[in-house]
């Protein structure tokens, strides 16, 4: 792993460099770690999983307390409920159960996954830092404006410092557009869209957050 910082170019909202912004060994030098990423992303998604799916066992679906016939000398098989799984409306047979599929990865592995991925998105030119991201009211065609000026594209996701009702509330008819504050930011949003805006002060709060 490198020691030495990277400087990443700063741009104003009319994509002029007015300056640099220092990206931090610790996440510059990150090599690609696409096994770590994928157990990151992994986790992400199990841990949003409702785990909500339910069927019901014997003993809980509604009925069938009476033996249906005799046990012997009709000529069927013996049956002891109509609820039974082997009958239509019957029980289910290790159905699926309420339950959490919730873990987590150690915090130095989840720590280093975002560290590879910001380095990753730097490696592919699809990171771009803004000296600061400002909307006078929340209009998602202003937002669409400045994203063109910047020349992001439309799918983007934004790091922000701190709350921004113009921005964040601009960004919410955008199916391709996603506002993060700098506390909220992960891998599985990182890697999901194709580019990553920055606000400077952002980018420093994450640096600092994710020192080891």
């Amino acid at each position: 792993m490198e020691n030495q910082p990277l400087r990443i170019p700063v741009i104003s909202l009319s994509r002029e460099s007015i300056g640099e912004v220092e990206l931090p060994p610790h996440i510059a030098g990150q090599p690609d770690r696409e096994h770590l990423l994928y157990e990151t992303v992994r986790m992400q998604m199990a841990n949003r999983r409702a785990g909500t799916a339910s069927t019901k066992t014997r003993g809980e679906v509604r009925g069938g307390g009476k033996k249906p016939w005799r046990q012997k000398g009709t000529g069927r098989a013996r049956a002891g409920s109509i609820r039974s799984p082997l009958w239509p409306g019957g029980a289910t047979i290790f159905g699926p159960r309420p339950r959490s599929y919730t873990y987590r990865l150690p915090k130095s592995a989840r720590r280093t996954a975002l560290c590879a991925a910001i380095a990753l998105k730097q490696r592919q030119g699809e990171l771009t830092v803004v000296k600061e991201l400002t909307l006078q009211e929340p209009k998602t065609k202003h937002l669409l404006e400045v994203l063109a000026g910047l020349g992001v594209g439309s799918n983007v996701l934004i790091v922000i410092a701190h709350t921004d009702n113009a921005i964040e509330r601009s960004a919410r008819n955008l199916p391709t557009v996603k506002v993060l504050r700098s506390e909220g930011l992960n891998v599985y949003d990182l890697l999901r869209y194709r580019q990553t805006l920055f606000t400077q002060q952002a980018l420093e709060l994450v640096s600092e957050r994710l020192k080891p």
